[in-house]
């Protein structure tokens, strides 16, 4: 006895359920020991620099060390031998995961992931002024895509890239909810609850391995703070625009330092070589802007820098961040921006406490520090609920989350409306894809149109006669016929109507539309259906527009129907 479909979708929901825990699990584990093997590998690498103390030297009375040039020019070595090991024409970071979460076969490149992710951490070991969780998301993205490419299990693959991204940012900052708002907010941008349910455990159990065998208490110290809000809520609200603008300027150096580097022409090795040789120079005399800066965001929050050091520090990582980056020495963007955040936030404590007196600067504590580092952070990667739970997870203080709340949506307000979504959806419009368009745009420009094509029509010479051509398309019961030389080259088309008003004259060319509406072979479904939407007529042509060629006719019918199959397929994606 067969079984009905309601007993059969209990069934295959039943199944899914240890499906979904074995790979939350899975996940969370395997990104777990990899990112706190990363970032203990790559504060390993870059703290050995303190044991050359031949390198050091003495300039004004001060002690200096040529340790960040020896070790950055090294590390252009190791990047050019990346790129030749691996094929890698370009870095692949966030942006790839997202395009990937958004399309139908989901595939990332595995060479190009695992090799930008060995690359990053070359980077950041040697001091460049780069992150690391943009390359743990995208390396996480990658294992996701292969996982699901050898499994071709339940799950589908964008579920797999969420997992792989949650279980990152949880073992990195130990904050399993952030971890699973990131991944559905930033890469799957959706919440339906067959991505929800793998991607939660996944981040949980990252956080929970992270914190079990590796210690990971709280990045900030900052559970006891209890600001005044009565004083900080105002404060945070005011300075949210200008932290939008601060994005904005941060966004834009990234990328008009990857234009410079574009423009050259030159070399990859000559532009490693530039940006390692400035890095390194300029991190002599301000140490504090190299390799992941995350400990000396504790010393921001301590009052540990005077405020002309705030400033070199924050004009500092905004300059060297956007030439290593934009010049090929590849990282994240996300802990220099906490960095950047975290000054402009100090600065701003400083002011305040400057303009209202020490009562005010006691009552806000580091809370505007925690504003300018949510607000930036947030704004960069396109994630202002993420970013708030980070910070309330990273503070453990209700006040703080409450106030960095105010400062990330109007610093994202302010981006959204003169930069974009993110720098990520940035990257993506300048390859020619609008992620705001949503998956049903993308999967309509990436279907070509060919494969809706069909050699099911009346074709005719040239030299057919009127009353041939009428009594073809009578058997074919058709109301249009197309006309082709004898090398298949389009001339146009006929319509019964217009035959039937021309049975005088001998030959179809009488009765010839010569410019019919048409589409190019090339074109996606999202064009066809654009050019269909003016049409009126039985079918349309496509055609090879190089040389002239007729491969075959679509008809409304199937270009809708095609539309809204993949309309039907990315609401089950989305909404189930």
């Amino acid at each position: 006895m067969s079984k009905t479909k309601p007993d059969y979708d209990i069934v295959s929901s039943l199944r899914l359920i240890p499906i979904v825990m074995i790979t939350g699990i899975g996940f969370g584990i395997m990104m777990s020991l990899v990112s706190n093997a990363f970032v203990g590998g790559v504060d390993f690498v870059f703290n050995t620099r303190n044991q050359f103390s031949f390198l050091e030297f003495h300039f004004l009375s001060k002690k200096f060390s040529a340790a960040p040039i020896i070790y950055l020019l090294i590390a252009v070595c190791a990047l050019l031998l990346v790129r030749r090991l691996f094929s890698i024409d370009r870095w692949h970071g966030p942006a790839d995961s997202i395009y990937a979460a958004h399309r139908t076969d989901n595939e990332l490149d595995i060479k190009s992931g695992f090799g930008s992710t060995i690359a990053a951490f070359i980077s950041a070991g040697s001091g460049a002024s780069v992150g690391q969780y943009g390359p743990l998301v995208h390396f996480g993205a990658t294992v996701g895509s292969y996982i699901r490419r050898l499994t071709k299990g339940t799950i589908s693959a964008d579920v797999f890239i969420g997992c792989g991204v949650a279980g990152a940012i949880a073992a990195g900052f130990n904050a399993p909810i952030a971890g699973t708002i990131f991944a559905c907010e930033t890469i799957l941008r959706h919440f339906s609850l067959r991505a929800v349910a793998p991607v939660a455990i996944t981040s949980i159990t990252a956080a929970g391995i992270s914190k079990i065998f590796f210690g990971n208490l709280n990045t900030f110290s900052l559970s006891g703070v209890s600001p005044d809000l009565m004083y900080l809520l105002p404060l945070a609200l005011v300075s949210g625009p200008i932290f939008g603008f601060l994005s904005i300027i941060y966004m834009l150096m990234l990328r008009k330092s990857a234009a410079i580097a574009k423009a050259t022409n030159w070399l990859p090795w000559r532009l490693l070589l530039i940006a390692a040789i400035l890095t390194g120079a300029v991190g002599m005399f301000l140490p504090e802007i190299l390799g992941l800066g995350i400990e000396h965001i504790e010393n921001i929050l301590n009052d540990g820098f005077p405020v002309y050091y705030l400033c070199l520090l924050l004009l500092g990582k905004l300059v060297i961040t956007s030439v290593c980056i934009g010049f090929g020495m590849f990282g994240g963007i996300f802990s220099p921006a906490l960095f950047i955040g975290a000054t402009a936030g100090a600065l701003f404590t400083k002011l305040a406490t400057v303009l209202g007196g020490a009562t005010v600067g006691l009552a806000i504590g580091p809370g505007l520090i925690i504003c300018g580092m949510a607000a930036i952070s947030s704004t960069v990667v396109g994630t202002p609920i993420a970013g708030v739970l980070i910070m309330l997870e990273l503070t453990m203080s209700y006040e703080l989350a409450l106030a960095a709340m105010l400062s990330v949506v109007t610093s994202a307000l302010i981006s959204h409306l003169l930069f974009g979504h993110s720098f990520f959806d940035r990257q993506l419009l300048d390859r020619g894809i609008d992620i705001s368009q949503g998956r049903s745009q993308i999967e309509l420009m990436e279907q070509p149109i060919m494969h809706l094509a069909t050699d099911d029509f009346v074709q005719l010479s040239r030299e057919t006669s009127i009353k041939s051509a009428i009594r073809q398309m009578a058997e074919a019961k058709v109301s249009e016929a197309y006309v082709t030389t004898n090398g298949n080259k389009f001339l146009g088309k006929v319509s019964l109507h217009g035959l039937l008003n021309s049975e005088d004259a001998l030959f179809v060319t009488s009765s010839l539309i010569e410019n019919p509406t048409n589409i190019k072979h090339d074109a996606s479904l999202q064009q066809g259906i654009e050019i269909a939407s003016e049409f009126v007529g039985e079918s349309i042509p496509v055609i090879n527009f190089e040389t002239g060629e007729l491969l075959g006719v679509l008809s409304e019918a199937d270009l809708f129907q095609a539309y809204l199959s993949t309309q039907n397929k990315i609401i089950d994606l989305e909404k189930k």
